[in-house]
């Protein structure tokens, strides 16, 4: 009773004109800052932390306006992805791969809609479970040492193969590549420059950000270029939007794998430092495995953009459970947070219940209230949305490449940035014409130094003892999960070939083989 005591108090701190005018601007913001391709959550609240402190805000009214525009980005990263097939952050890689083939099939307006209530029941349900769950949550998360955090990722790299319809080996390939760019740059360990050849630029290492605007956006600039070189504008073809709401009956289908996901993804944000992205990876490769019997998952099944939408809002509201309960940052949005709470003289951690209720509770309701605001803007706004498909490709391809340029360099302010970005951009390219997955790499790029440290810390603790690795039940269990999560694809491919093969008429298979033989 203390705990709806305290949220009822909550309730009364957010629900002000002051800070419900805080929840919607932050909202409004969070979104549009979201769908800006290479921004995301953590630069969306970056941007606006002066903003909160030239205000003279309090603790309170600070946060509330700064988790609104955490959350509002976490729902706007949807909109580029499904519409041009460019993610707004990293986390929303995922919503791609069946988000814009439902817009290729005029279902751009199904498939926001759809990802707006799959966001809403997401962060909802994670807000309940920050208030019932975080003490024991937290202890399981304080269970994953550096050994299990390596055998995590080893994990979330070894299923990559299920989140592409290309073959297993492609997939490792693009995994194994986006690992190697995650290790340019100076060895934070010994301080030396690695596969840095020379150029001080790449001291740093590689940007993700760049990576994910250069191999999405300008690849599909270049896809683009390709194949309307030398034609008439006449020959473009108009994008149909479809019904702006999903219908009852893909609700229904898609409803599982909603609250699937949602679990799965605020399991993923309570773990220190695995954060949205792993959360989004996490909940579509499950139901993958889970419900993709058809092998319509890449081909614009709905399910595929309801589970990451689901995943990574979850995982946003996962990532306080740490950042309040232990004081340790589960995102990187978190650690903004984090940074925020200090310098306003807040200590989180596990006094931070007792020594300020009213910043727990307050935020906690203002998350409600974010929530619903939310959900109130972009399913009626998905009409605008969608009208981005009605330009014409030739005006908006420019457009995307502009922004593309305009937004690296605002963040950056580096040329050399600008050359990385196209080089990203021509590599995807090539990699897409050879049916290479793309978001393998992002993720290696991604996750990659993280694994590394892990693995680090992991060896350093047991003097140089490898067999530390698998000594916990724990470590163990991932190993296991990864090693069939990597092979199992592999004889189940061959065999469902092997049966479609055996069900096929001889003749049709046999035209299949004919070209090959042909010179």
């Amino acid at each position: 009773m203390d705990m709806f005591s305290n949220l009822y108090d909550g309730f009364a701190i957010a629900i002000t004109w002051q800070n419900l005018l805080l929840a919607l601007v932050g909202c409004f913001l969070g979104t549009i800052i979201g769908a800006l391709p290479g921004l995301g959550p953590s630069n969306g609240v970056a941007i606006l932390i002066p903003l909160a402190f030239s205000l003279g805000l309090g603790p309170t009214p600070a946060m509330i306006l700064l988790t609104s525009v955490y959350y509002g980005a976490m729902y706007g990263g949807r909109i580029s992805s499904i519409l041009l097939n460019i993610p707004g952050d990293e986390p929303a890689m995922m919503t791609c791969l069946d988000g814009y083939p439902m817009a290729r099939k005029g279902l751009a307006g199904e498939a926001l809609s759809l990802s707006g209530i799959a966001s809403f029941v997401g962060a909802f349900l994670a807000t309940w479970g920050l208030i019932f769950l975080a003490p024991q949550l937290v202890q399981f998360a304080l269970l994953f040492g550096p050994a299990e955090y390596f055998a995590l990722f080893a994990l979330a790299f070894a299923t990559l193969g299920g989140v592409s319809s290309t073959n297993q080996a492609k997939s490792a390939f693009a995994a194994m590549l986006g690992l190697g760019l995650a290790m340019i740059g100076v060895d934070q360990q010994t301080g030396t420059p690695r596969l840095t050849f020379g150029d001080v630029h790449l001291y740093d290492g590689i940007d993700f950000l760049v990576a994910i605007v250069g191999l999405f956006a300008l690849s599909e600039v270049f896809i683009f270029l390709e194949h309307r070189h030398g034609k008439a504008d006449a020959d473009d073809t108009a994008v149909k939007v479809g019904r702006l709401t999903p219908s009852w009956a893909t609700l229904k289908t898609c409803t599982p794998s909603i609250l699937r996901s949602s679990c799965l993804g605020f399991l993923a944000g309570v773990l220190p430092g695995a954060g949205a992205s792993l959360g989004s990876f996490i909940s579509y490769t499950v139901e993958k495995r889970l419900v993709d019997r058809d092998g319509t998952f890449g081909t614009g099944d709905p399910r595929g953009v309801a589970a990451p939408e689901a995943g990574n809002n979850a995982a946003a509201g996962g990532a306080l459970v740490p950042m309040l309960a232990l004081g340790v940052p589960g995102s990187g949005t978190t650690a903004v947070l984090l940074a925020v709470l200090l310098s306003l003289n807040i200590t989180p951690g596990p006094l931070l219940f007792n020594h300020n209720p009213d910043v727990v509770w307050g935020l906690i309701a203002a998350l409600f209230i974010a929530n619903f605001v939310l959900l109130a803007l972009n399913i009626p706004l998905v009409g605008l949305f969608t009208r981005v498909l009605m330009v014409p490709p030739r005006i908006l391809m420019p457009f995307v490449a502009m922004v593309s340029f305009v937004g690296i360099y605002g963040i950056s302010g580096s040329a050399f940035d600008l050359q990385m970005m196209v080089g990203f951009g021509i590599l995807g390219w090539v990699l897409r014409k050879l049916d290479v997955p793309l978001v393998p790499i992002i993720l290696g790029t991604l996750l990659g130094n993280m694994m590394e440290n892990n693995l680090r810390r992991a060896i350093s603790i047991s003097n140089g003892d490898w067999w530390v690795l698998i000594q916990s039940p724990l470590a163990i269990g991932l190993w296991i999960v990864a090693i069939v999560g990597f092979v199992l694809p592999i004889f189940v491919g061959r065999l469902v070939k092997a049966r479609m093969r055996s069900r096929a008429p001889a003749s049709e298979w046999a035209a299949d083989e004919a070209p090959a033989d042909r010179p």
